[in-house]
């Protein structure tokens, strides 16, 4: 699991399966920055993780300032699917 930030919006919701560094992964929450007062494009503040770690995320069993933090410009992030059906 881990802090994913991508700059401008690829149209992905919560739930979004993607293509990030060689992996299927899914977007467990979306976060949207920089409406208002933000850079000139907004940007996308994602948890990110596998399928295995989905209880672990809905349950907080993890430290969120711990997370591993990465960012990536939306034109490079390959959407699989923009909004999934994740079930808790």
């Amino acid at each position: 699991m881990q802090h994913l930030i991508i700059r401008g919006d690829p149209g992905i919701r919560r739930d979004a399966v993607i293509n990030y560094d060689g992996r299927e992964m899914i977007c467990f929450s979306v976060n949207r920055q920089g409406d208002w007062h933000g850079p000139d494009e907004p940007q996308l503040w994602c948890t990110i993780g596998t399928e295995d770690e989905y209880e672990t995320y809905a349950k907080r069993e993890y430290v969120p300032h711990r997370l591993e933090t990465e960012s990536i410009d939306a034109e490079d992030l390959d959407v699989v699917k923009a909004k999934g059906d994740l079930a808790v």
